[in-house]
């Protein structure tokens, strides 16, 4: 694998994924036609390894984003794959985070750029809710089965859509520490065999 392109590939999805390590999501797998980008140019992951790999990050400590691009690089580039995938994608926040700092201080009292900041809040609640859309499709969706031509009623994975509305229940109604929801949902799924 060329590390180069790990980093360009990851450094693009960083430069853009206003919103923090969930608005990465949709450069990831969530773009035009249900197929990404960047699983179509880089042929990496196909979208049940993504998915596999977002279950992880979601669990491990970390960023989400950074988690994924170090499961991805690791996975196709050992230990420095995952060390450069990760340099990609935080390359981006690093560098603009320095410029604003900077410019910060030139730009309290400016009408530009609060627009621009009151213009960026909508792009990065649309980048979180996509994403968001994206991981219950692939939670609840199986794509294998409609590739497969089996009945429509089969293409959804209705025992994780009954856990994930459990589990969105109990989360919305009891506000327990997220790490009980992350251990009742790996005991669910070895009960279920999901």
């Amino acid at each position: 694998m060329n590390l180069l392109l790990l980093y360009l590939e990851f450094f693009k999805i960083g430069l853009f994924a206003v919103g923090g390590g969930l608005a990465t999501l949709p450069f990831l797998f969530f773009m035009a036609n249900d197929h990404s980008t960047f699983i179509q140019q880089t042929g990496w992951l196909n979208i049940e390894q993504l998915g596999n790999f977002l279950a992880i990050a979601q669990c491990a400590p970390g960023a989400i984003g950074v988690n994924v691009a170090a499961q991805t690089g690791f996975q196709y580039g050992s230990v420095g794959g995952g060390v450069i995938a990760v340099l990609g994608l935080i390359s981006p926040a690093i560098i603009v985070i320095a410029i604003v700092t900077r410019a910060m201080q030139s730009l309290k009292e400016n009408k530009i750029a609060a627009s621009v900041f009151s213009g960026l809040r909508p792009a990065a609640a649309g980048l979180l809710a996509a994403a968001g859309w994206g991981v219950l499709q692939l939670a609840l969706y199986d794509r294998t089965s409609m590739a497969a031509g089996a009945a429509w009623h089969e293409w959804f994975r209705w025992r994780e859509g009954l856990v994930c509305i459990a589990l969105f229940l109990l989360i919305v109604k009891l506000k327990l520490h997220p790490v009980v929801y992350v251990g009742l949902g790996a005991v669910v799924g070895i009960v279920l065999g999901l």
